[in-house]
């Protein structure tokens, strides 16, 4: 006689949020070294997009004590990137961290946005990128606190 057996399932909601941040973290962290190789070896950034990236990433505000500025936000996507992952396996601390980081990414991306439309007047289509992705990550922490779960 065959006997049929029911295969259970996790019926735990996937954890949607973190598993996108992750791969935003991501596209930002490519992004961000990226930038990073190009401005230690000094070698031009192709702009197809927009016509300022050489501008932005050649001015003043591009590294900070000898540091590109690309390379910090490698070391945040990094650490966002290591957060989500962490929150896709249910730790909720790291959840938590991921929301405060992205709170200064942000805040951050701001003021790098400011710089770029009211001081240096021009953009770099790869900052413009670093951007969304930092302003992504922070709509996701946002949006995962009012995020309900059906159990």
């Amino acid at each position: 006689m065959t006997e049929l057996v029911e295969i259970e399932r996790d019926s735990s909601p996937m954890p949607k949020l973190p598993i996108v941040a992750a791969v935003i973290a991501l596209v930002g962290l490519v992004d961000s070294i990226y930038l990073t190789i190009h401005h230690l070896t000094a070698e031009p950034v192709p702009c197809s997009i927009v016509s300022g990236c050489e501008t932005v990433l050649t001015s003043a505000y591009a590294e900070f004590a000898g540091v590109p500025l690309a390379a910090f936000g490698a070391v945040a996507y990094f650490v966002a990137f290591s957060l989500a992952l962490l929150a896709v396996f249910g730790n909720r601390v790291a959840w938590l961290l991921f929301g405060l980081l992205t709170v200064g990414m942000a805040a951050f991306t701001g003021w790098l946005l400011y710089l770029q439309a009211f001081v240096i007047d021009a953009f770099c289509q790869f900052c413009l990128l670093s951007a969304a992705s930092s302003i992504t990550l922070l709509l996701l922490a946002i949006f995962s606190k009012f995020w309900r779960r059906n159990n």
